[in-house]
C-alpha cells in the first residue's frame, strides 16, 4: 500500500508516531529531522544511541532501555528514524505511519561517499551528538566500511524490510518514496511551520 503525499497532510493531525525506514544513505535521518521540525515533534535516531562518535556500541539491554525511554517520554507523538531488528518489538506496534525509502544504489552510493568525506575533514563533533566520526582509513581501507557494507547488502536490505513494510497492520499508512524527487514533493505538501 501506498499512500501519497496529500492523505498524508490531511491526517498529520492523527499521524503522530512515524517510523522512518530505508537503506543505507537514503536520507532517513535528514527527512525525519525534517518531519519532526515541520510537524513539531521529536526525533528519536536509533544510530544515536547505538553508536558513539567512537563507533563504540552501546549494549543492546542499554539500547533498548534507552529507547523505550525516549519513547515513553514523547506521548504526543515521534519521529522514529532507522529500523534495528533488535528494536522493532518495542516501537513497530506503536506506529501509525511508515516512511519507506527504497532509493537506488546509483542515488545512495554517491551520497554515503560525499558524506564520508565531509566527515572526515570535518572537526571532532560537528555533527552533533551520537554522529559516529568517518574516517579516510575507515571509509576506504577497512571492512567497516559503509561504502562496503552498502554494496554488499543494498539488495537484500532492501527486500527484507520491504517484506516487513508489507507486513504492517492495515492501520498503519505506508508513504512509499523512491526517489530524491518524491521526497521533495512529499515535503512540499507538509506545512511549513510546525503546529501550535
Amino acid at each position: 500500500m501506498t499512500a501519497s503525499s496529500s492523505s498524508f497532510r490531511q491526517a498529520e493531525a492523527r499521524r503522530r508516531r512515524i517510523a522512518v525506514w530505508g537503506v543505507t544513505g537514503a536520507g532517513k535521518s535528514t527527512l525525519a529531522r525534517e518531519l519532526g521540525h515541520r510537524l513539531g515533534l521529536p526525533v528519536i535516531e536509533l544510530d544515536a544511541i547505538r553508536h558513539t562518535p567512537d563507533w563504540d556500541s552501546t549494549p543492546w539491554p542499554t539500547f533498548r532501555s534507552e529507547l523505550l525511554r525516549r519513547l515513553d517520554e514523547a506521548p504526543e507523538g515521534w519521529v522514529l528514524d532507522g529500523s534495528y531488528a533488535r528494536a522493532q518489538d518495542l516501537y513497530l506496534h506503536r506506529i501509525d505511519t511508515m516512511i519507506w525509502l527504497p532509493l537506488p544504489l546509483r542515488v545512495t552510493l554517491p551520497r554515503l561517499f560525499r558524506r564520508a568525506l565531509q566527515r572526515s575533514f570535518a572537526p571532532h563533533g560537528a555533527y552533533g551528538p551520537g554522529t559516529a566520526r568517518e574516517t579516510l582509513r575507515r571509509t576506504f581501507a577497512s571492512r567497516e566500511s559503509l561504502l562496503l557494507y552498502a554494496l554488499l547488502t543494498h539488495r537484500s536490505v532492501t527486500r527484507r524490510r520491504a517484506a516487513r513494510v508489507a507486513g504492517l497492520p492495515d492501520g498503519v499508512e505506508v508513504v512509499e518514496l523512491r526517489s530524491p524527487l518524491q521526497v521533495a514533493a512529499f515535503l512540499d505538501h507538509l506545512s511549513l511551520e510546525p503546529p501550535t
